[in-house]
């Protein structure tokens, strides 16, 4: 009686790794996509690399609980210095030197700023400005934070008499430490005061001023720039703050001077703006202007040459999409990311384009009552988006990810189940990352030794037959790895998962009898046989049926990268 025919063998070659796809179903994904990528980055064809730890800085933990981290570049103490400002949860402000290694500072104790809803940006690299929601427009020049309070006008109450050449105006002192006093000159008109000039607005002021004139009987009074906000920005030589519907601008080249005839405000009153301002972010040319829903640009900045006023266009170029989330919109490259309670989108000149189809499953299971942040970063000497925000997908479990974006593709990462904030500084001319689950500050992707929980998750593969039945026969996985690199694989199927096979670049001795013999050094400590470092082929027999075959592989070892995934299989039934 003639034997069947032995099934031919069959073998599939994974290496051109692309993105994660989370829209389409696991069968229904690209063969080159990953039903799940976390802590693995598809660097390309070959090379998908774990991504290293977060690292917790040693001795640097804040006074209370983090609301908000900010970047500035600041010159201290007469040295530039990149510094992460981070709001408290107290009212206190406090900041970490990442030039002068890591180290921890006071800007303000507690209940002196609001518990949440501060803003931070910088001005030239001479101080910081702050706007807060409650307790208004403050500065820090690294030595003593001020309210700017700053004198708006000084009106002439009763212009004396008997004048034959202009008085000294003095203005009192402000009442904060480091506040600059205030400075003007008075003008005559016949023998009397007419009118007063401010020649310098002065900070520091918490009440307006009093004014007074070296000689004579004129008297004036003042009045007091004190501006509360929800958001700030530094554009076109100028300081912009948001409140409500109305923009602020400061006089050209100045902070504090918002009285002369150059500073001015805008309040948008298009409808295209439902509600209020949500943020200003200024780059590529333009201050862009977020609502809820919408993105104005103000652009030409100039100075009037009739009258010295500050003229700038207003244009709305997009009536249908904004956002909400003010720490996650950011400059990447000439393009200003953000991201919505919908996607993640990308603005490049006047067009808004959606980036994050691939993560249209993700999406509605995003905890939005917890904050999102977003930054820059350097990983693996790549420039990428990091969006950092809470959600149960994939593990069930609510948590903080990251999802990064890159040459158009996406993978999430994990540096730290609580990771509330992430902001970015160029330490060096490298885009670092910073983080804080609380009251600790961690320096993002920085370590290489620990070990990384990463999750490679394919797509469930037809074979290049949907139809017919496969057996799984065998896996590999090629990868170039530390010593003691250790894979823990699942072989997938459309409706199952196999028992968890366990591989790595060791060797097991048995003995005649399938015992395993265990080897002892001369201190009576178990020596493990490994395969050394560099190229490993991890490979077992796997048991599993299906129309469609996958693996799911996960790691707790040091960063490695994976560099080939392989199959063996053998076709059965049809249908």
């Amino acid at each position: 009686m003639a034997q069947p025919a032995e099934q031919q063998k069959r073998y599939h070659v994974s290496k051109d790794f692309k993105g994660v796809n989370t829209k389409a179903n696991r069968t229904a994904i690209g063969q080159d996509e990953f039903s799940y990528l976390e802590n693995a980055m598809p660097v390309g064809f070959a090379n998908l690399k774990v991504t290293p730890s977060a690292n917790t800085v040693a001795n640097v933990a804040f006074s209370s609980n983090v609301v908000s981290l900010h970047s500035v570049s600041l010159s201290i103490a007469n040295v530039a210095s990149d510094v992460v400002i981070a709001m408290l949860d107290n009212g206190a402000c406090q900041y970490v030197n990442l030039t002068a290694g890591n180290t921890l500072g006071n800007i303000a104790n507690a209940s002196t700023f609001s518990n949440s809803g501060v803003q931070v940006t910088q001005w030239k690299n001479e101080r910081a400005l702050f706007i807060d929601p409650v307790k208004g427009y403050k500065t820090w020049n690294g030595a003593n934070l001020v309210s700017v309070g700053s004198v708006l006008s000084v009106t002439i109450t009763s212009g004396g008499s008997g004048y034959t050449s202009a008085p000294n105006v003095v203005i009192s002192a402000p009442g904060e430490t480091g506040g600059v006093q205030a400075t003007a000159t008075a003008t005559l008109s016949g023998n009397t005061v007419s009118s007063v000039t401010i020649t310098n607005p002065g900070s520091g002021y918490t009440s307006a001023p009093n004014v007074s004139f070296s000689t004579g009987n004129a008297t004036a009074t003042s009045t007091l720039f004190s501006q509360v906000g929800s958001s700030i920005a530094t554009f076109s030589g100028r300081v912009w703050i948001a409140d409500k519907r109305t923009v602020y601008y400061s006089a050209a080249d100045s902070y504090n001077d918002f009285g002369s005839v150059s500073a001015g405000n805008i309040t948008i009153t298009d409808s295209t703006l439902h509600n209020d301002i949500t943020q200003l972010v200024s780059a590529n040319n333009f201050l862009y202007v977020f609502g809820s829903d919408s993105i104005n640009v103000f652009s030409d900045v100039r100075v009037s040459s009739v009258n010295g006023s500050t003229l700038f266009s207003n244009t709305n170029i997009s009536a249908s999409i904004g956002s909400t989330l003010k720490f996650a919109i950011f400059p990447y490259f000439r393009s200003i990311l953000f991201m919505n309670r919908y996607g993640m989108y990308a603005l490049v000149g006047s067009t808004t384009s959606k980036i994050s189809d691939a993560l249209d499953g993700i999406f509605p299971l995003i905890d939005f009552s917890y904050p999102v942040s977003a930054c820059q970063v350097l990983i693996n000497n790549i420039l990428c988006a990091a969006f950092n925000f809470r959600t149960t997908y994939y593990t069930g479990q609510s948590r903080y990810v990251q999802a990064i974006f890159f040459e158009k593709k996406w993978f999430l990462t994990n540096q730290g189940d609580s990771l509330r904030y992430m902001v970015s500084s160029p330490v060096g001319g490298l885009v670092n990352a910073y983080g804080t689950t609380g009251t600790n500050f961690r320096t993002l992707y920085t370590d290489n030794t620990t070990g990384t929980a990463a999750t490679v998750q394919t797509a469930l593969l037809p074979m290049g037959d949907p139809i017919r039945t496969k057996q799984a026969l065998k896996f590999g996985i090629e990868a170039t790895t530390n010593s003691g690199t250790i894979l823990n694989v699942t072989v997938d199927s459309e409706t199952n998962s196999s028992p968890t096979y366990v591989v790595g670049n060791y060797v097991t001795w048995y003995n005649n009898l399938n015992q395993t013999i265990s080897w002892i050094n001369n201190s009576s400590a178990t020596v493990a046989w490994t395969g050394g470092t560099g190229y490993t082929l991890y490979k077992s027999d796997a048991q599993q049926f299906g129309k469609y075959l996958g693996l799911t592989i996960t790691s707790n070892s040091a960063p490695f990268t994976m560099n080939t995934i392989e199959f063996e299989h053998e076709l059965r039934v049809r249908f």
